[in-house]
């Protein structure tokens, strides 16, 4: 089992900046993907970056150039800075944990709420 804890949401002015971060414990494998979805409401839940152990990153298009992604494999926490937010990007944001292997179990924390007032 892993357990992911997730903190830094909160209510921001569009164009601000946030920083959340997650922490996972447990039965950590070295090699891994750590990253983050988020879910508007009534939307469905989106990829929003990972990155690997190995520190290779992917992002949505939507954020690309305004979000980072980072980690500290010693805490085995994982960072997502964001900046220049808008509205669109208000969502509840799920860190996420599963090892590379196909086919391998997800666990996800319990979500940070961000909201961006326009």
């Amino acid at each position: 089992q892993v357990q992911l804890v997730e903190s830094g949401g909160g209510l921001v002015q569009a164009g601000g900046s946030l920083r959340l971060s997650c922490v996972a414990s447990g039965s950590i494998f070295s090699i891994n993907v750590m990253g983050w979805y988020r879910q508007a409401p009534g939307k469905q839940r989106e990829l929003v970056a990972g990155i690997t152990s190995g520190g290779s990153t992917n992002y949505a298009d939507s954020v690309k150039g305004r979000f980072t992604i980072s980690r500290d494999s010693a805490k085995y926490a994982v960072y997502l800075q964001m900046n220049s937010l808008n509205a669109e990007d208000t969502a509840v944001y799920y860190c996420y944990y599963r090892k590379t292997l196909p086919g391998s179990l997800v666990y996800w924390g319990q979500g940070t709420q961000v909201t961006v007032s326009s």
